[in-house]
């Protein structure tokens, strides 16, 4: 296969030292469980697949962007007794975060974008206190949001469901065994303030579903998961043009 000069971990130095490039992709994943049927790297081949595809469209309009190899622990403090969940506390998330960006910054590199794909990461109050102390632009996206997923699926579902399980059948087929799939029932919480999600609490993961899932995975193809992820693709690869192109500086002006 030939190197995608927009994936750094596919890059050599001849390449990257001729290259002055405008904007780059942090992807920030997680390892947990996902249901019976999908693996572990879930979060982590998601974040790589929307990174890559987002960035090649942006490479094919013009814009110089690069993707930094997917960090694969995210915060599991809901799933610690789950056997293998690897959990990263946010302390120790904005530390990385912190060094990643001192790297770009003395390297010239001033557009950063923290692609997340777990929702146990929240890069948000990290970004407010990394801001001012450096020359870098920082801005997360969480790409759960990006697209149409309701036009696509019969139920997304919240994890390892229809849009996750559509999704690895789409890039890694061979990874997953959809006949092993649990229901992914959600047991509710019973205080009104939870369950209408106008009360925020981390949810204890084995208390809430019994096979780790969120959602029924049954209804998803390959198909489904191609059609999301060139939405997805698209959406943000015009966002990295844009921000490539567009003066930081001025944005508000």
């Amino acid at each position: 296969m030939t190197p995608r000069p927009y994936i750094l971990a596919e890059t050599n130095w001849k390449a990257v030292d001729a290259t002055r490039y405008d904007v780059a992709v942090l992807p920030w994943g997680a390892t947990e469980a996902h249901n019976f049927h999908l693996p572990y790297a879930t979060d982590v081949m998601e974040c790589d697949h929307v990174a890559a595809e987002s960035a090649r469209v942006a490479w094919e309009k013009g814009a110089k962007v690069i993707v930094l190899p997917t960090i694969p622990f995210g915060v599991q403090t809901g799933q610690m007794d789950i056997r293998l969940c690897i959990n990263m506390n946010p302390s120790t998330q904005a530390a990385v975060l912190a060094d990643v960006v001192h790297s770009l910054d003395v390297q010239g590199i001033h557009k950063l974008v923290v692609l997340n794909g777990h929702g146990g990461n929240n890069f948000q109050q990290m970004i407010r206190e990394l801001q001012p102390k450096t020359r870098v632009f920082l801005c997360a996206v969480n790409w759960w949001t990006l697209g149409d997923p309701k036009s696509i699926f019969d139920e997304p579902g919240d994890h390892a469901g229809e849009l996750e399980t559509a999704f690895v059948m789409h890039v890694r087929p061979d990874l997953v065994r959809l006949e092993d799939a649990g229901p992914g029932t959600e047991r509710r919480p019973s205080l009104r303030g939870l369950r209408e999600k106008w009360v925020w609490s981390p949810r204890p993961w084995t208390r809430v579903s019994a096979d780790t899932g969120v959602g029924d995975p049954r209804a998803a193809t390959a198909e489904k998961g191609a059609r999301h992820l060139a939405a997805v693709a698209e959406q943000l690869g015009g966002f990295l043009h844009e921000l490539a192109t567009t003066d930081v500086e001025r944005m508000y002006e």
